[in-house]
């Protein structure tokens, strides 16, 4: 025999039946270091579960084994990943299977190991493939919360003697803590996503914050740019603002604030246009694909929804209601001039629409021609 060929020789797996006691002993302890190995680099908690049965039946005669997942409540099974070479009778897992049923649900009931010589005999065994003989069922426990339960299926009664049964135990340990970790990783994710959420959200008023728009606005630049298009950005600022709070209070103030971004959202066409809180009493409307006509459109139907909404102002020198003055420009972007320049655009324009009167709409080229 050649060295390649005693090499592949010796690697070979040894079935199980051929093993003597001292062998089978090395097989569970190197299944143990496999499952060790999938618990810590599976990407996700599915794959994870998956590699630890599939590790389960290619090492061990276990024709099937499975890790059945339960709800928060832990009252019933709603998951199952398996791995095996028998075909399984369907169970009507993904549409809640409780705990009250089944030799599994007893397990997760009691929170104890169940192991079943003969499933002929047992009174809750649910039967999924006739050549299933034995079964182990330990409970997937971390600390006091019940995650699921871990299924060993054989075609055999004499596999599952105390030494295997220890090592199934010490999988369940493994799955369990998996399981903690990778929903840890999910809360943790998901407060981060919360977090980034309130980060880019104005706290007033619910729009995006000025941070936000900065963003976007690089973003539809660049884009715009890409695709040759226009870009419009809408500036409205509401009229007298200070006199409104001193007359009737901050929180009056604020409550008109929040309905001046109710009623600046109503304007949004699509998914890429953006509403902002631009900063103090300015909100912004960013309009990727838009002209300047178009922009005009918008912002004077903002303007009039404003007025008619009729939010009480007995200080203001232009109406007594809130009213808005607004600033639109719009451009072709390149990528040799920065993004601000449609901001001061705008905001030239807004100044233009103060100096006019307030409660109107004026554009960059109204500026332009009012500075001309």
């Amino acid at each position: 025999m050649t060295d390649a060929i005693a090499e592949a020789a010796t690697d070979a797996p040894i079935p199980w039946e051929a093993q003597d006691a001292a062998a089978r002993r090395v097989t569970l302890t190197r299944l143990l270091g496999r499952i060790s190995r999938e618990a810590l680099q599976g990407d996700n908690l599915g794959s994870i579960l998956q590699g630890i049965c599939d590790c389960l039946v290619s090492e061990l005669p276990v024709p099937i084994a499975s890790v059945i997942l339960l709800d928060e409540s832990a009252t019933f099974f709603v998951e199952e990943v398996w791995a095996g070479e028998l075909v399984m009778e369907p169970q009507p897992i993904a549409t809640g299977w409780p705990v009250t049923r089944g030799a599994a649900g007893r397990c997760a009931r009691l929170g104890t190991a169940q192991r079943i010589v003969d499933v002929d005999s047992d009174p809750d065994y649910v039967a999924g493939n006739p050549e299933v003989r034995s079964e182990y069922l330990v409970p997937i426990r971390h600390r006091e919360r019940m995650h699921g339960v871990l299924n060993i299926e054989c075609t055999r009664a004499d596999f599952l003697d105390a030494e295997a049964c220890a090592i199934f135990d010490a999988v369940a340990d493994l799955v369990a803590g998996a399981i903690h970790f990778a929903r840890m990783a999910g809360e943790l994710a998901l407060a981060n996503r919360k977090l980034e959420r309130l980060s880019m959200s104005d706290g007033l008023t619910g729009i995006a914050n000025r941070r936000s728009f900065d963003q976007r606005l690089r973003e539809e630049w660049t884009r715009m740019a890409a695709e040759g298009r226009s870009l419009a950005l809408v500036l409205a600022d509401a009229d007298a603002f200070k006199p409104l709070n001193d007359a009737l209070g901050h929180l009056h103030g604020d409550e008109c604030l929040r309905e001046l971004a109710r009623i600046c959202e109503r304007f949004v066409e699509s998914d890429h246009d953006l509403v902002a809180r631009f900063g103090g009493e300015e909100l912004v409307l960013l309009l990727p694909g838009r002209g300047l006509e178009a922009a005009r459109a918008i912002g004077e139907g903002m303007r009039a929804a404003v007025e008619a909404a009729a939010m009480a102002h007995p200080a203001s020198p232009v109406a007594p209601v809130v009213t808005i003055s607004i600033g639109i420009a719009a451009m072709q972007p390149t990528l040799s001039r920065p993004p601000e320049i449609l901001i001061a655009a705008a905001d030239r324009a807004l100044y233009t629409a103060k100096q006019g009167g307030r409660n109107r709409v004026c554009s960059n080229e109204d500026a332009q021609t009012r500075g001309s």
